[in-house]
C-alpha cells in the first residue's frame, strides 16, 4: 500500500468504465501531441464529437497516458479505466467512498479517486510516490486495514490516515500492546549498502515448544541489507541451516543474476562450522560474525526477527488460532512485512525497493485479509452432488507461495486449501475467545515467541520496518526439551494434505512427500505421507497390531509405515485391537497376512500352488489363441513380458485361488511401429444416469453383465511381437517369439483394442 499527500478533495478528471479512450477538453493537458487514432468519438447520448488531435497526458506524477484524445466540445475530462489499466499494467480497486489504482507488478498504489455524487473523481497528487486513503475512509475501515496488514504501528497508520491517526495519538489496540511491548532501544546505525545482496544478514530462532507440521521447530531468516527483503526457511533442527543457505544462494544466483558478497551472522554453531566454512570459501563469500557478548552487531537480523515475532503474536492473539499455527502466522508475517512501508527505505516497501534495483520474478500479489478469519472455500462440482453445500467453512491462515491463492485450513477434515474462490467474513473469527485465554494467561502461552535480550527502537513510536543495524542479537529463549509446555494441548495439523481447488480429490492417491516448509522456493505442503511427519510412539498395548497403509498407486516399500496415515481419510485407523475377537475372527485376520506373494518368477516356480497358477494362465492364453509362435523377423523388436502374482480371497477370508497373470512391458513399445492409438472411449456417467432414468420411466427391461478378462478379447491391428514367457522353455524353441493376435495386459493399445 503506497501512500501520498493530496492537495484537495478531487480534480477535474472522472474515472469512466464505459469510455474506450481518455478524453480531455483542455489542450494544455497535452505534453506531447500526435496524430489521433480516430477523427470522431461517440458519447453516451450517441452524439458524435470531433477529435482535433491526440497525444500524451500526464494526469499525475504516476499516471502518464499515451494515445489520449483532444475533444474541445467535451464538458468533462474522462479517464478511461480500460485505457489506464492496459497502459500502466495496473488494477482498479473500487470501494464505496474511494477507488485505488494498484501496480500489478509491485503492488504499489499509483493513483486514487474519491466518490462524489455517484462519480469517482481522480485526486490530484502533488508528491511523487504517495497516495493516501484519507478521504471518505471511516475510522472503522481504517482499523480494519490495521488488522489486515498485521497490526502496523501508529506512525505507519498516520501516513495512511493522517486525520484519523495523529502522531501523538497513543495506540489503543490491545492486541498491539500485548504483542509489541518491549524495552528501550540502543543507539541506532542507519548505514546500509547500495547494491542488493552485497550484504545479507541471518539469524536462527528456536526451538519452538509447540511442534509444527512435519516436526518443524526452528526457522532461519535471510535479510538483504540494501532492500530489507526477508526470506524465511523452516527447519527441523539447526543442522539444516547450511542446506537452506545453499538453496537460498542458488535462488539468488538464478533469479537475480548476482551473488552474495558478505554474510553476517552471530557466532552460533549453525553458522560457524566446517560445512559452512567450506561453502563460503568455494563461493568467495566473506563471513562476518558478531563479537562475543556484542549481539548489537547483528542487529538487522535480530530487529527483523523481533518484527516477525511481534506480528506473529498479534495475529495469534487476536485470531485465537491454536498455537501450532505459528508456522502459518510467521509465513504470513513475512509476506506482509515485505510489502509494508519502511522508514529506513524512505517510505518504500522492500519489494518495491528490490524491483527498483533489479528485475524480479512476477510477484503473486493478493489483497490482504484478516488472519484467522472465517472463510468459505468453494467446492467444485466434481467434489459434491447436487444437494451438498457449495462451500466449506475454513479458517484463513495465509497466502499461497508459487500459487496465486489464499491458504485456508478446514479443522474438520484437517485439509489445507489454496484457492482464489473464497468468501471472507473478516469481522468473524473462526476460533472463539474461549479457545485461547486472554490477558495474563494468554501472555504466558505465547511467552516463547520472544527474544531474551533487549532490542530497542530508534524512535519511541516505531514504524513497522524501522530496521536498524546496531540492534542486539540473540537466539530466542524457549523451554527445554523436557519441559511439559513443549507438548501441545491439541495435536498440530501434521496430517494436513494440500488440496487444489481445481483438481479432483482422490483419496487413493499418494501425495508427494515434502521434506520442509520452504516458503520461498516451494509451496509449503504439509503432507500426510511425508517422511518428516512426527512418528507416533509405539503402542505397547497387548493384543494390538498396527495396520499398514493401503494404496493402489504402487508406492515404494519405504512408504508403507505404521506411522503413516493415507491421504483423504477423515477418521484414519492406525491400529486394531484383537483382544475381544472370536477365534474365527482372529483366524481370518491372521490369514490376511499369512500368504506370501512371490516377488520373482524363480520364487514362484519353487511353489507347487504358484506353478499351477502359471500353468492355468498359459492354458487360458492358448485357448483364446492370444498368439502364434514364429521366429523373429529381421528389423523387428520384441516386447518383453513378466509375471504378476496375487491371491484372491473369498468373502469370509479363505483363499479362493492363486492368480498368476502374464503382463507385457508396454513401456518398451515404440509409437508408430507397434502401437498407434491408445484412447479408449468410455460412456460418461451422466449418459448412463440418463439412460437408467429413461428406462425406469418407460418400464424398459435392463440387463447387466460382466465380461471376464474383457481386455484379452480385443483383436490387434498392429504387428506386435513379444518375447517367450519365462518359466516354460519346453513350449518354445530357441529364438521363437510370440506374434500377438489379441490384446494382452500391459500393451499400450490394450484399452482401445
Amino acid at each position: 500500500m503506497a501512500q501520498t499527500n493530496l492537495t484537495n478533495s478531487h480534480g477535474p478528471w472522472i474515472f469512466d468504465c464505459g469510455a474506450t479512450d481518455t478524453l480531455s477538453y483542455d489542450y494544455s493537458d497535452f505534453s506531447e501531441t500526435t496524430k489521433p487514432t480516430k477523427t470522431h468519438t461517440q458519447v453516451a447520448n450517441r452524439e458524435k464529437l470531433d477529435v482535433k488531435t491526440g497525444g500524451t497526458i500526464k494526469i499525475s506524477p504516476n499516471i502518464k497516458l499515451r494515445n489520449c484524445l483532444y475533444v474541445p466540445s467535451l464538458s468533462h475530462k474522462l479517464l478511461s479505466i480500460s485505457h489506464v489499466t492496459k497502459e500502466l499494467n495496473c488494477s482498479v480497486l473500487m470501494h464505496p467512498t474511494f477507488c485505488l489504482l494498484q501496480d500489478i507488478r509491485t503492488g504499489r498504489i499509483i493513483g486514487r479517486g474519491t466518490e462524489e455524487n455517484g462519480l469517482y473523481y481522480v485526486d490530484e497528487v502533488v508528491q511523487d510516490g504517495t497516495v493516501m486513503l484519507a478521504h471518505g475512509t471511516t475510522e472503522r475501515e481504517a482499523w480494519m486495514w490495521h488488522r489486515r496488514l498485521g497490526h502496523p504501528s501508529v506512525s505507519y497508520l498516520h501516513t495512511l490516515f493522517p486525520k484519523l491517526f495523529p502522531l501523538n495519538k497513543p495506540s489503543t489496540c490491545e492486541t498491539c500492546i500485548l504483542a509489541k511491548s518491549h524495552r528501550q532501544q540502543f543507539k541506532p546505525s542507519n548505514t546500509r549498502v547500495e547494491t542488493p545482496f552485497s550484504l545479507v544478514h541471518s539469524d536462527v530462532w528456536g526451538p519452538a515448544p509447540v511442534i509444527g507440521g512435519q516436526n518443524l521447530r526452528y526457522y532461519v531468516i535471510f535479510v538483504d541489507d540494501c532492500t530489507r527483503m526477508t526470506w524465511i526457511y523452516f527447519l527441523k533442527s539447526k543442522d539444516e541451516v547450511c542446506d537452506k543457505f545453499t538453496s537460498f544462494y542458488a535462488m539468488i544466483q538464478n533469479q537475480f543474476k548476482t551473488s552474495i558478497q558478505i554474510f553476517r551472522s552471530d557466532n552460533g554453531g549453525e553458522f560457524v562450522n566446517s560445512q559452512m566454512k567450506l561453502f563460503f570459501q568455494s563461493k568467495g563469500i566473506i563471513h562476518q560474525t558478531s563479537c562475543p557478548h556484542n549481539p548489537e552487531q547483528n542487529g538487522v537480523a535480530e530487529r527483523k526477527n523481533r518484527l516477525l515475532l511481534e506480528m506473529t503474536r498479534a495475529l495469534i492473539i487476536e485470531s485465537h488460532v491454536p498455537k501450532y499455527f505459528w508456522l502459518e502466522a510467521l509465513a504470513t508475517s513475512t509476506y506482509l512485512i515485505n510489502r509494508l512501508l519502511t522508514k529506513i527505505l524512505k517510505i518504500k516497501t522492500p519489494l518495491e525497493t528490490l524491483s527498483e534495483h533489479t528485475t524480479i520474478p512476477q510477484p503473486l500479489t493478493l489483497q490482504p485479509k484478516v488472519f484467522g478469519c472465517t472463510v468459505y472455500v468453494h467446492v467444485p462440482k466434481t467434489h459434491r452432488d447436487k444437494l451438498d453445500p457449495c462451500a466449506e467453512k475454513c479458517v484463513f491462515v495465509g497466502y499461497g507461495v508459487n500459487k496465486k491463492g489464499y491458504r485456508c485450513y478446514d479443522p474438520q477434515t484437517r485439509r489445507m486449501f489454496t484457492s482464489m474462490n473464497c468468501d471472507f467474513l473478516e469481522t468473524k473469527y473462526y476460533y472463539s475467545a474461549q479457545h485461547m485465554g486472554q490477558g495474563e494467561e494468554q501472555r504466558d502461552t505465547l511467552s516463547w515467541l520472544s527474544h531474551s535480550a533487549p532490542i530497542e527502537d530508534d524512535v519511541q513510536n516505531h514504524s513497522v520496518e524501522d530496521d536498524v543495524q546496531n540492534h542486539s542479537t540473540t537466539s530466542a529463549e524457549a523451554p527445554k526439551a523436557d519441559d511439559t509446555s513443549a507438548t501441545p494441548e491439541n495435536p498440530p495439523p501434521e496430517m494436513i494434505s494440500e488440496v487444489s481447488n481445481s483438481q479432483p480429490n482422490n483419496s487413493n492417491e499418494n501425495p508427494q512427500s515434502s521434506e520442509n516448509l520452504d516458503r520461498n522456493n516451494a509451496d509449503d505442503i504439509q503432507d500426510t505421507t511425508s517422511e518428516s511427519v512426527q512418528e507416533h510412539e509405539e503402542d505397547t498395548t497387548q493384543g494390538v497390531r498396527v495396520l499398514p497403509a493401503r494404496s493402489t498407486r504402487g508406492i515404494p516399500a519405504k512408504r508403507y509405515s505404521p506411522e503413516k496415515i493415507t491421504k483423504g481419510a477423515k477418521y484414519p485407523m492406525a491400529s486394531i485391537a484383537e483382544g475381544n475377537l472370536s477365534e474365527n475372527a482372529k483366524a481370518f485376520t491372521a490369514s490376511l497376512y499369512s500368504e506370501e506373494i512371490p516377488s520373482s518368477m524363480e520364487q514362484a516356480l519353487n511353489s507347487v500352488k504358484w506353478k499351477k497358477a502359471m500353468d492355468d494362465e498359459m492354458e487360458a492364453l492358448k485357448k483364446s489363441e492370444t498368439w502364434d509362435k514364429c521366429n523373429m523377423p529381421q528389423g523387428k523388436k520384441a516386447v518383453r513380458c513378466r509375471w504378476v502374482f496375487t491371491v484372491k480371497y473369498k468373502p469370509y477370508g479363505a483363499v479362493e485361488r492363486y492368480k498368476a497373470r502374464l503382463v507385457a512391458k508396454g513401456y518398451t513399445q515404440t509409437y508408430g511401429i507397434d502401437y498407434s492409438e491408445t484412447f479408449s472411449p468410455v460412456a460418461k456417467m451422466d449418459t448412463v444416469r440418463v439412460l437408467l432414468s429413461v428406462a425406469s420411466n418407460q418400464g424398459w427391461p435392463l440387463h447387466q453383465f460382466d465380461v471376464k478378462n474383457a481386455i484379452l478379447h480385443g483383436e490387434l491391428k498392429e504387428e506386435v511381437y513379444m518375447e517367450a514367457p519365462s518359466g516354460f522353455p519346453e513350449q518354445f524353441k530357441p529364438g521363437e517369439v510370440c506374434r500377438l493376435k489379441k490384446s494382452l495386459y500391459g500393451l499400450k493399445q490394450s484399452p482401445r483394442a
